[in-house]
């Protein structure tokens, strides 16, 4: 009893005089304490979420662009061939700003675009440097040239410190199989299963399947991987969580 009093942060009592306010500061601490990591904690998780979203590229990336860029534009050389001028032109920042400030602020615009750019192609090219597997195939400790190129290039495109989810935008996309070989491998799972006529029927079922509706949902699911990083997860939470419910 006397710990749980102990951990009470207010406690009052009435009595004939009026009310008795006590306040425990050990209490009022704990729970001062308690709050500020738990803001530590989400502010962490906020800069991680931050760095892995610009993941291979980094918030000082974007800060040196912008400052070449502005070193170009000092030296009256336009490294935008023009488009810092549309920008100006397009926005209208000359009817806000000062001279000098709506040059400034269409260079950071250009800088910004320039960056996210760069962010996406050394993206782009890490996915497609990921898509190579001649590593797997190759003798423990002997790599042939085309790999050690490979790690080279993997070196140069990933960044110096990536964290725990930094190569999850950067990750090859899963390969779409085709119809045939969907129903290929279904025909051979189902096969132990069955008996001769119930396989047979499953196959001319399949035959039509593969010529008549299978095309079709073939397309569909190619247009959702061209968007989607996994294309069978909203499949899989329809007929596996919601249908099953039913």
């Amino acid at each position: 009893m006397a710990e749980a009093h102990a951990a009470v942060a207010f406690q009052f009592t009435i009595t004939p005089e009026g009310v008795d306010f006590r306040i425990s500061n050990e209490a009022l601490r704990a729970i001062y304490y308690s709050g500020v990591r738990s803001w530590k904690k989400r502010f962490a998780r906020f800069k991680n979420n931050f760095l892995t979203g610009l993941y291979p590229a980094s918030p000082t990336s974007w800060f040196v662009v912008l400052i070449s860029v502005l070193a170009s534009v000092f030296m009256r050389i336009d490294p935008s061939m023009g488009v810092i001028q549309v920008i100006q032109d397009r926005l209208g920042l000359s009817n806000y700003f000062a001279a000098p400030a709506d040059l400034y602020i269409s260079v950071v615009i250009f800088s910004t675009v320039l960056w996210i750019g760069m962010v996406y192609m050394l993206r782009y090219m890490l996915k497609l440097l990921l898509c190579y597997h001649g590593w797997m195939y190759e003798p423990h400790g002997k790599f042939s040239l085309v790999s050690k190129i490979w790690l080279g290039l993997v070196k140069i495109f990933s960044g110096r410190k990536p964290l725990l989810y930094s190569y999850q935008a950067s990750l090859p996309r899963l390969p779409l199989p085709t119809v045939q070989g969907t129903i290929s491998r279904y025909l051979k799972s189902v096969r132990p299963l069955m008996t001769d006529d119930q396989y047979k029927e499953m196959e001319q079922l399949a035959i039509d399947f593969q010529e008549t509706l299978g095309p079709r949902l073939q397309r569909y699911l190619l247009l959702k991987s061209w968007w989607a990083t996994n294309y069978v997860s909203f499949i899989t939470y329809i007929h596996v969580s919601l249908l099953t419910r039913y």
